[in-house]
């Protein structure tokens, strides 16, 4: 957890320090990833549950508890399985590299990338769609600047090589992003219909 206010005051220093720590990726799930992760859910169980997610054309959707801890157990599986994917990604991506980090390391990589988009989840508390859409487009914006100044470092290469690498771990990335927001679509805004 102490690197992430370093992420956002100083994020090149904070990057040199990440891949300076042999850190194991239980220790990095259950000090970081698995807290992080939790913050969307509670705002989202908060944000659906008591004042309910709002389409933009006059439509409250509601959640009852119930629904709303069986839909989040759910997205937070979801999460946690998407820095997994992530993990295994930039990993086989440096398959080629001559520094080619453990998947341990990639893994824990992946897991301090995503705390912009663990923190965006705040935002679910007022569950707007428009909202929730804009803030997760920033928190996207500001993973893949962790990935293009995080990347040269973490593999040991130039800028250039960075940049393309970031770029296509980035594309995946937003794939995968895609369809965890998908699910979270629809198991937030239709998922009361389902239990």
């Amino acid at each position: 957890m102490n690197h992430v206010w370093g992420l956002f005051s100083h994020p090149n220093r904070e990057m040199q320090s990440i891949h300076h720590e042999n850190e194991s990726v239980g220790h990095h799930y259950a000090h970081h990833v698995l807290l992080l992760a939790a913050i969307p859910v509670i705002c989202a169980f908060i944000g659906t549950t008591q004042i309910g997610w709002d389409f933009g054309d006059g439509t409250i959707v509601r959640l009852a508890p119930l629904t709303g801890i069986y839909l989040g157990i759910l997205f937070y599986a979801a999460m946690l399985v998407g820095v997994a994917v992530m993990g295994r990604v930039i990993w086989w991506m440096a398959r080629n590299y001559p520094q080619r980090p453990s998947l341990r390391r990639c893994m824990v990589f992946a897991g301090y990338v995503a705390t912009p988009l663990f923190l965006s989840g705040i935002v679910a508390l007022y569950p707007l769609v428009w909202l929730c859409a804009l803030v997760g487009t920033l928190a996207l914006v500001y993973t893949g600047y962790l990935l293009f100044i995080g990347i040269p470092p973490f593999l040991s290469i130039t800028r250039n090589e960075g940049l393309s690498f970031s770029g296509s771990t980035l594309a995946i990335g937003v794939l995968v992003l895609e369809v965890l927001l998908a699910i979270t679509v629809i198991l937030w805004g239709y998922g009361y219909r389902l239990f």
